[in-house]
């Protein structure tokens, strides 16, 4: 076994693999995968290993969307095995994109992508209250209908229909850590915890179970930082840096904040719960539990924010924001 290099988890948007409206499909994915990928590997050659994470929405969306139009034909794809299903379909971009950079680099790395489990709570509140959208938009008819016949709970979005919806409970720990601590510490660039992880959970008898809802890839990432314990949490998202004030004429873009800042900002609504609050959230938990830092960047900027010229770094108080 080779000693640990620093680790840092990267954690990728769902999104970050559909460009626009007219590049949707796995091809066109696997491409901007291997254009995320070229990003990572500039992190590798820095000296860092990576575990990499990604998100799911769009291609979780597209499997029930598929689903729903075959429900008549064939069974519908239980939420855990969709959230697989895009475990094990992105996982083998981010594979093959990193294994073919590795290679045009000269750097004799492989990658592996681990299809996931994540224990969550049965008792969570989010199951007594599902909330998260998923699929396409129904007339209240069919989605009542789905309702009946196949236990979905639904509920009006607005104008444009109505939608299935499912719980969103935390993360609890990574079941699957043992198998992929022992890749990382093999010097294996890791993919994992896709889409927040497939969530499961322990019945009566300790035995294994599959369970229809979504966890937050950010708050799964943060979870995973912590049980690898690595140096630093990467959030890739949209945008370079983050704001206060976003959207005002008061916008303010921050290359730093100490977790106390952070808090505050959070506490005064600053990051909402559907955009940047669960990155910030995921990062202070991190923080919490000993990590030494955290840091929010589009992907193209992953290299400069390392190097501490671009990002938002989030530090536990009373430190520097980059790391040696």
């Amino acid at each position: 076994m080779t000693a640990r290099r620093k680790t840092a988890i990267i954690a990728a948007g769902g999104n970050s693999l559909i460009i626009d409206e007219q590049h949707k499909s796995i091809p066109d994915q696997y491409e901007a995968a291997a254009i995320t990928s070229r990003y990572i590997a500039d992190m590798i050659e820095q000296g860092w290993n990576v575990v990499i994470t990604h998100g799911n929405g769009p291609q979780v969306g597209f499997i029930m969307r598929r689903s729903e139009i075959a429900i008549a034909e064939v069974p519908p794809v239980p939420m855990d095995y969709a959230g697989a299903d895009t475990q094990g379909a992105i996982g083998y971009m981010f594979q093959r994109a990193m294994r073919n950079e590795m290679k045009k680099r000269g750097i004799d790395r492989n990658a592996i992508a681990v299809v996931t489990q994540v224990l969550v709570d049965r008792k969570d509140p989010a199951f007594a209250e599902p909330a998260k959208p998923i699929g396409s938009f129904m007339d209240e008819d069919t989605a009542k209908k789905h309702a009946s016949e196949h236990g979905w709970t639904v509920r009006e979005e607005g104008e444009r229909g109505w939608r299935r919806v499912v719980p969103s409970p935390r993360p609890v720990s990574i079941l699957d850590i043992a198998a992929i601590e022992t890749l990382v510490d093999e010097d294996y660039i890791v993919i994992a915890c896709g889409g927040g992880g497939i969530p499961v959970f322990l019945d009566d008898d300790g035995v294994v179970q599959g369970v229809e809802a979504v966890i937050d890839k950010d708050f799964a990432s943060g979870l995973l930082a912590q049980e690898l314990r690595a140096e630093l949490l990467v959030i890739a998202t949209e945008v370079e840096q983050v704001a206060i004030d976003f959207g005002k004429d008061s916008e303010r873009w921050l290359a730093r904040m100490t977790a106390s800042e952070a808090r505050a900002h959070l506490a005064d609504g600053q990051f909402p719960a559907g955009s940047m609050g669960p990155k910030i959230i995921a990062i202070l938990e991190f923080l919490d539990a000993g990590g030494s830092a955290g840091v929010i960047t589009n992907p193209p900027n992953l290299g400069r924010a390392l190097a501490g010229e671009t990002g938002t770094w989030i530090v536990p108080d009373g430190t520097k924001p980059v790391l040696s």
